[in-house]
């Protein structure tokens, strides 16, 4: 087993959860995705050149725990498709394959009907103008849901995700997104910690944010979330880079061994690959791309 696929079993199963990836001998590994109980559970088949070839997605392993029929060969189709969206040569690619699956079957879940089958002996069908006050109704009551969620909720964060950093069986991963005010930015990690449980269960997220504002104004803050000095130190970070307009959150999930100052390059190497990803910056020595920066 290759040192890349000993850190990516790892990150996911420090992130997914124990067993989320585990070896079953001889030469294959059972990946389960996210999704609970009842989740789907694939066979897979890594090279030793991997990543340098792609993982075969021999089958599927388990449709999961009352599982509606045909899930396990939807999210068998679904995988396969996410890996070949993300896999690029040379590079690992199972977080990045899990995080697309998981926005296909999204889609895919909000695409297929919520009703049950008709039934032939159900009653007639309702008249036409009934009908149209039930969906009048049914708008009014998705309007008024809408006005009675969080402000954080309403807007989806553009988030640019890095790749995974493991050191000592910590993960470090790093999210960043453009940003116009100091509000928004607030909002975004708001809606973040709101709506990813992973992020809620790790050990610090870490942000930082610079801003430009009107008439020769700027923004900048950062939080620590306990990691102290870390939210400082990603802010210098961006000052380096002369990046503005921009935010960052990197969250840590403690791997049980202390890693000492070797901890803030891990929080700053990751953020960096997350402006690289988001094209706000080259790789180290290339100078910075245009765009986010001065």
């Amino acid at each position: 087993m290759s040192d890349d696929l000993k850190d990516e079993i790892e990150a996911l199963n420090s992130i997914y959860g124990d067993d989320t990836l585990r070896h079953a001998p001889p030469d294959n590994h059972v990946l389960t995705l996210p999704g609970g109980p009842g989740a789907s559970s694939l066979t897979l088949r890594f090279a030793d050149s991997y990543p340098d070839v792609p993982p075969e997605i021999l089958g599927t392993h388990s449709a999961g725990e009352n599982a509606p029929r045909g899930a396990g060969a939807r999210d068998l189709l679904l995988f396969r498709e996410a890996v070949a969206a993300v896999y690029q040569p040379g590079a690992v690619c199972l977080f990045d394959a899990v995080e697309e699956f998981s926005r296909r079957v999204e889609e895919v879940s909000e695409a297929e009907p919520s009703g049950p089958p008709t039934d032939p002996h159900s009653p007639p069908a309702a008249s036409a103008s009934t009908t149209r006050l039930d969906e009048e109704h049914g708008n009014q009551n998705r309007n008024q849901e809408a006005d009675s969620l969080p402000s954080y909720m309403l807007e989806e964060p553009p988030w640019i995700v890095s790749d995974p950093f493991v050191e000592l069986k910590s993960v470090f991963l790093a999210r960043a997104a453009p940003v116009t005010s100091p509000e928004q930015a607030a909002s975004y990690v708001q809606h973040l910690v709101a709506t990813d449980k992973k992020v809620r269960s790790a050990s610090h997220n870490m942000t930082a944010w610079r801003i430009r504002g009107p008439n020769g104004t700027s923004f900048q803050d950062c939080d620590d979330d306990g990691e102290t000095a870390a939210g400082g130190r990603l802010l210098h970070l961006m000052q380096l880079m002369d990046l503005w307009d921009v935010m960052v959150v990197v969250t840590r999930w403690y791997g049980g061994q202390k890693l000492g100052p070797r901890r803030f390059a891990l929080i700053n190497s990751t953020a960096r690959d997350a402006f690289v990803k988001a094209g706000w910056a080259e790789e180290a020595g290339q100078g910075k791309k245009k765009g986010h920066g001065k």
